[in-house]
């Protein structure tokens, strides 16, 4: 899904989640930083989201992608860039980039 690039706090939505209902989360570590918008590195393939679990309230980490997902026509090092409205198998299930974006002023229009 075409969208503008996102960055380190990024709301996430993991579904399933480790335990069955969906987990939240957010962005907190880019492996990236070549590439910035307003001064925040963007997110590809292989960022690390810090993980809420809804059933026992545990923390854990979740690299976003399998190697695949993201952005298509956008790459950096190699890794699809990460946008708003991506649908990213991750862990368990698929990972839904929420928001807010890193510059929105900036929308990627290629395929997932």
């Amino acid at each position: 899904m075409p969208g503008p690039p996102v960055s380190v706090g990024c709301s996430v939505i993991l579904s399933p989640g480790m335990a069955g209902p969906p987990d939240s989360g957010v962005i907190t570590t880019i492996t990236q930083t070549a590439v910035t918008a307003g001064g925040m590195p963007l997110a590809t393939i292989g960022s690390i989201c810090q993980m809420v679990n809804s059933v026992s309230g545990a923390p854990y980490p979740l690299p976003i992608g399998m190697g695949a997902g993201g952005s298509t026509s956008v790459k950096i090092a190699g890794q699809g860039l990460v946008r708003v409205g991506d649908l990213i198998p991750s862990g368990p299930g698929v990972l839904s980039i929420i928001g807010p974006p890193a510059a929105p002023f900036i929308t990627d229009g290629g395929p997932p």
